[in-house]
């Protein structure tokens, strides 16, 4: 019997082991230049980023290995060289034009012009995705006529102007109109053109901007 529980003892010891071993992350070695770049091109390749946003989710990446460490003191060198290795990535791959805050800015702008989105509201949403002011500011100019076409697709969207489901609009209703693409961040003349824009109008000029 005892010869059998030693045996058994022995099959159960290595199984807890390599449990307990799995389990201690802390133990696996701290992000440096090259692991942060190949996790750099993996978010890469399946999203677009800004300098920002991309050093956000390097850092991240830092952050959690810290957390895992035993001893937070030991571990801050290792850190701080991991840190600074983000930094170095980033600037490694904007020089190679695998980052491009511009490029960044040019392409969403362009999805949510196409998307409905004002000028004000794309130029909010560029800097919240971290891009500078001034760039946001630059992507998000547009004419009158295409501010008008994003305005217009989402006059189709909300089911409004030429496209209510019920024949005319007392003033109520206008003014809630009016409303909605005021908060979109449509200009009050724009919001009335839209408003006023036959649907044949309006889907020629909605096919003219998606060109």
């Amino acid at each position: 019997m005892r010869a059998r529980l030693a045996d058994e003892t022995s099959c159960i010891r290595p199984k807890a082991e390599h449990r307990g071993g799995m389990s201690s992350e802390s133990a696996s070695p701290p992000p440096d230049a090259g692991s942060l770049y190949q996790a750099a091109l993996t978010h890469l390749a399946r999203y677009a980023a800004t300098e920002a946003g991309l050093r956000g989710v390097l850092m991240r990446r830092v952050d959690r290995w810290a957390r895992l460490q035993a001893d937070p003191d030991a571990a801050e060198p290792a850190v701080a060289a991991a840190r600074q290795a983000v930094e170095a990535v980033i600037g490694r791959l904007v020089q190679a034009g695998a980052v491009s805050d511009a490029a960044f800015a040019e392409s969403r702008a362009k999805s949510l012009v196409h998307g409905g989105q004002s000028n004000r509201s794309i130029q909010a949403r560029l800097i919240a995705k971290g891009v500078a002011p001034e760039l946001a500011r630059d992507a998000s100019v547009n004419d009158a006529d295409t501010e008008l076409a994003a305005a217009l697709v989402l006059v189709r969207k909300r089911r409004i102007g030429a496209y209510r489901l019920a024949d005319g609009a007392d003033a109520t209703v206008r003014m809630k109109e009016l409303g909605l693409l005021a908060r979109a961040g449509f200009s009050r003349d724009i919001a009335e053109r839209a408003l006023n824009t036959s649907r044949e109008d309006a889907e020629q000029r909605i096919f003219d901007l998606r060109r």
